[in-house]
């Protein structure tokens, strides 16, 4: 989410502002990376703080300063639809917070939030999450919006604008779909976005390194500057926190949000 987004919701409380701003990021950067449980759980506290905005909304603008989750969620946002129909939208008491309801949903009953759970984290109910997260966001924009209605109305369709992942897993294959970025910033992005422990071997093959001795001196390079941890003995490969930061802080954000 961009700065104008954030400054479009300059009407609500700044913790929650921060949280829902937060939480939509990390969503749409688990999505870009292919990491769908992770964007998944994010899901669900993306909807315990959309709930608190719609409740605190709702309640003539009482608003909490942070999230906070209802005992019963669905029971919770079943409740805000008794609002009055002539001072609250639609969207507001009655098709928002049944969104909020399917989010919370794939959390808890999808596999993902615990043991048990139907099926497991996938593309397909991650795709529902992100277009869900950028669909509540934008009604937020439309009912919170603390600039001008252009301004606003920029920032809506931003936020709906198709999202792509940056890592393509292709059976027991992981692509960079970004080929204009550079071969340690593909090796940064892989070891940010899997969590298995990974070899020089292993990423050499996901970036179609054939020669590995020439894509040993690019870990090399990387262990120098400390962006990752290079054990040449193991092959083992571990991304370092600068290396984390780098990630987040210089890949991530030139992918379009």
């Amino acid at each position: 989410m961009t700065l104008d987004a954030a400054t479009a919701l300059a009407h609500l409380p700044p913790g929650l502002r921060a949280e829902l701003v937060e939480e939509f990021r990390k969503i749409t950067r688990n999505y870009r990376e292919g990491r769908w449980e992770a964007a998944e759980l994010d899901g669900g506290r993306f909807a315990e703080v959309g709930y608190t905005i719609l409740a605190g909304y709702l309640d003539g603008g009482n608003y909490a300063q942070t999230a906070s989750k209802p005992s019963r969620f669905d029971h919770a946002c079943k409740l805000l639809e008794n609002a009055d129909s002539k001072l609250y939208p639609r969207s507001a008491r009655v098709t928002a917070p049944r969104v909020l309801v399917a989010l919370y949903d794939i959390r808890n009953n999808r596999g993902v939030g615990h043991v048990g759970g139907d099926v497991s984290a996938n593309h397909m109910d991650a795709t529902f999450v992100l277009h869900a997260a950028q669909w509540i966001t934008a009604e937020f924009v439309r009912l919170f919006h603390g600039t001008d209605l252009a301004t606003a109305t920029s920032v809506v369709e931003a936020l709906v604008e198709r999202q792509v992942p940056l890592i393509w897993h292709v059976g027991d294959t992981a692509r960079v779909l970004d080929p204009s970025l550079s071969l340690p910033n593909k090796t940064l992005l892989l070891l940010h976005s899997l969590t298995t422990q990974l070899t020089d071997r292993t990423l050499a093959k996901h970036l179609e390194q054939d020669r590995l001795s020439n894509y040993k001196r690019v870990l090399r390079q990387l262990h120098r500057d400390r962006l990752v941890e290079y054990d040449e003995t193991t092959g083992h490969v571990t991304l370092s926190p600068i290396g984390a930061k780098a990630v987040e802080d210089r890949i991530l954000p030139r992918q379009v949000l």
